[in-house]
């Protein structure tokens, strides 16, 4: 494993106990220029999660919990008269950061869950006919609680599939539980996190990742299983252009973790379930089935043949 994201990691797991797998997965979102969804139930660390990363990453970050009266300009900013030199003044809203932690997400209105479209697809942000660019890297992590919470709506497909990955916290261990407790003497654990990257470490290491190669082969692989969620009489509405890119550059984030400089298809396989679950749009028979969605990419893996490449580079 890349030893700086081996050292991420290890200052993580300082605060976040027995989710090493829900680290990883986060990491790499955030590697392949991702924006991640996190839906658990209340008092999972999902916040906790987000605003450990920022500081061992040493990232801005800002946080808005969103509730049912918030409004677009809370989120992105206003302009203002001035009255002294007769101009308007924009004033940025909590966007203009980092990491912008948006906290229960389903919780607000969808006129302001829309204010976002336009800030993940394209980092920018339109108020009053003005264009204003987001600073790199600029990444969201939004929690949300299940559907089933009250006050809850869901996310418009438009927007859950701006987001690289949904990851769901789950409860921790027993040992991760138990180190938990024992570790409790009423301090704030992400006081001892350490900041092991910084953004210019970030913004290079996303560049590489970009160079990283996708083969003819693992490019038509992953086509393949797109394809096969278009066609499947199990799923209304398939995985869209914008997911089969979000598939690949998490693969290529896998691949750097794993200090390849090219994709395989175990990288697609290693990532594929939380790219493609909540982008596919399943039968309401199917979807009143657990874990319905996990199974069907299951299936479609061992259905879809993959290339024959075990991870040489020269078999390219």
């Amino acid at each position: 494993m890349n030893k700086e994201i081996e050292m991420l990691i290890k200052e993580i797991k300082k605060v976040i106990k027995g989710k090493d797998d829900v680290i990883l997965e986060v990491i790499t979102a955030i590697l392949g220029s991702g924006h991640i969804l996190l839906e658990d139930n209340p008092g999972l660390g999902k916040t906790t999660l987000a605003k450990t990363l920022s500081k061992a990453m040493s990232l801005n970050q800002k946080r808005i919990q969103f509730t049912p009266d918030t409004m677009p300009s809370d989120i992105l900013g206003f302009s203002i008269y001035e009255q002294n030199n007769n101009s308007m003044k924009f004033i940025k809203g909590p966007v203009f950061t980092n990491i912008l932690l948006a906290d229960e997400l389903n919780r607000t209105s969808s006129k302001t869950q829309a204010a976002l479209l336009e800030v993940m697809a394209e980092q920018t942000v339109t108020v009053d006919n003005n264009t204003y660019m987001l600073e790199e890297p600029f990444i969201v992590i939004a929690t949300q609680n299940p559907i089933t919470s009250g006050g809850t709506q869901q996310l418009p497909d438009s927007q859950l599939d701006r987001f690289m990955v949904k990851i769901s916290m789950g409860y921790p261990d027993e040992a991760g539980q138990v180190e938990m407790l024992i570790e409790d003497d009423g301090s704030n654990p992400i006081d001892q996190v350490k900041a092991v990257l910084n953004k210019e470490k970030l913004i290079n290491m996303r560049k590489n990742i970009s160079k990283i190669t996708l083969s003819t082969q693992v490019a038509t692989y992953i086509a393949r299983l797109c394809d096969y969620t278009r066609n499947s009489e199990d799923i209304l509405c398939g995985i869209s252009p914008r997911g089969a890119k979000a598939l690949a550059n998490m693969a290529k984030a896998n691949a750097f973790i794993e200090e390849r400089d090219y994709v395989i298809p175990k990288d697609i396989k290693d990532v594929i379930v939380n790219v493609f679950k909540h982008r596919m749009i399943l039968t309401p028979s199917l979807r009143r089935e657990k874990d319905a969605a996990v199974n069907l990419i299951e299936k479609m893996l061992q259905e879809v043949k993959e290339p024959s490449i075990t991870g040489n580079k020269e078999e390219y």
